[in-house]
């Protein structure tokens, strides 16, 4: 394929894509089609857990092929696929998270939870929190904390607070007006930053007292990835509505948000199907995250997540490293300057090894290995990277 024809007919998001021409892949590797072979270490952005092509998600793809894809928008007919995710996926839940509106991706889920707060309620106000990331489209552009992804599209929602994250003075923008509190456990493209337990956990008495809806983004924390199937756990705080994407297909596109019966009865009527989605809760995906949540269950992952943690953090340590912090296979990397991290990324990436940077990050590398990643593995990319620090130095 030709460089020249990609960057011509596929629209582009920066002048220096990456343009890698992906042949094949397998388990914790991208293939090229020049005969590279490159260690993935930030999973297509939090997405391949379970590494790329596993057999099991495979198999099911293939199964569910077989008998239908689309048949009708989402909620009108019963789909197997969507019935057995839904089941294995509510089990895992506190009680209180009892159903799941199904999308196709982390920005629909946040679009839905939004609208579904402010129908329940009845209240337009939101709360949000300074440097949160919660996806491009309009509503979750006008929640999320960062001014360089806000400014170039303003006005956004009207009536929206931002906080200080982790702040004690961000509960006081909660009041009898407010709709939604919406956060991440772990801020992702923020930094990687963990809340606090104890501020959770005002925040949700503080929501509580004001018939405020939780909602908590783990679009990129979710599903094994903090060495919890997800990250409110490590908290025992439980959101009212819970967002989640990414790593839900196995590779495969889909998303939704989860809330109890009370709180979906208000999408029934003033009108009926006043949130709607065609491809929503599409049936091979629904087919893949049901394999995906399955094994993710049973192969033992969510202890290999705190293993990578460990291995990670006690590796990466010396001149050059700031800090590593995060939870579980969800680790940020913070170099002393942009300069180092440039040429790090770089050189992991002239070695076959994918890292990255987060959006308009300087000094923040992203770890997020698939969970399959062997113990060989994981050496040979913090080797590699202690080796990039030392070049530089």
């Amino acid at each position: 394929m030709n460089k020249l024809l990609f960057q011509k007919i596929i629209a582009q998001t920066s002048d220096s894509p990456i343009a890698l021409e992906i042949s094949d892949t397998e388990g914790c590797y991208i293939n090229t089609t020049d005969g590279k072979n490159y260690l993935d270490f930030i999973s297509g952005i939090a997405v391949s857990s379970l590494g790329h092509n596993h057999p099991k998600i495979i198999q099911a793809l293939h199964d569910q092929i077989d008998k239908h894809l689309h048949v009708m928008v989402y909620g009108e007919f019963i789909q197997k696929p969507q019935i057995e995710f839904a089941e294995l996926l509510i089990q895992q839940l506190p009680d209180s998270l009892e159903q799941i509106y199904l999308v196709n991706s982390g920005t629909e889920a946040v679009e839905g939870a939004l609208k579904l707060a402010k129908k329940s309620t009845g209240r337009t106000k939101l709360v949000a929190f300074k440097n949160s990331y919660h996806g491009d489209t309009h509503g979750s552009l006008s929640v999320t904390g960062r001014d360089v992804y806000r400014d170039p599209y303003l006005p956004l929602l009207p009536n929206v607070h931002f906080g200080e994250f982790n702040e004690d003075s961000a509960l006081q923008l909660i009041d009898t007006n407010t709709a939604a509190v919406i956060l991440e456990p772990i801020q992702g493209e923020g930094g990687i930053i963990p809340a606090h337990k104890k501020w959770l956990e005002s925040l949700k008495v503080k929501c509580d007292e004001n018939g405020a809806l939780l909602i908590f983004d783990e679009i990129q924390s979710g599903f094994g990835r903090t060495g919890k199937l997800f990250a409110f756990e490590h908290y025992e705080v439980t959101p009212d509505i819970l967002c989640i994407a990414k790593a839900m297909g196995g590779g495969m596109p889909i998303g939704g948000f989860v809330s109890s019966t009370k709180v979906f009865q208000s999408f029934k009527y003033d009108p009926p199907l006043n949130h709607v989605t065609t491809f929503g809760g599409h049936p091979v995906s629904c087919a893949a995250a049901h394999a995906n949540l399955k094994e993710l269950l049973d192969g033992g992952y969510l202890q290999r997540a705190q293993k990578i943690e460990e291995i990670i953090k006690s590796t990466l340590k010396g001149e050059g490293i700031k800090e590593v912090r995060g939870v579980g296979a969800m680790l940020g990397l913070e170099l002393e300057t942009r300069d180092l991290t440039e040429n790090v990324v770089n050189h992991c990436f002239e070695k076959g090894i994918l890292l990255g940077w987060t959006l308009h990050s300087n000094t923040l590398v992203r770890l997020a290995p698939p969970l399959i990643i062997t113990d060989d593995q994981l050496k040979i990319v913090t080797s590699t990277i202690m080796e990039g620090i030392s070049i530089y130095y």
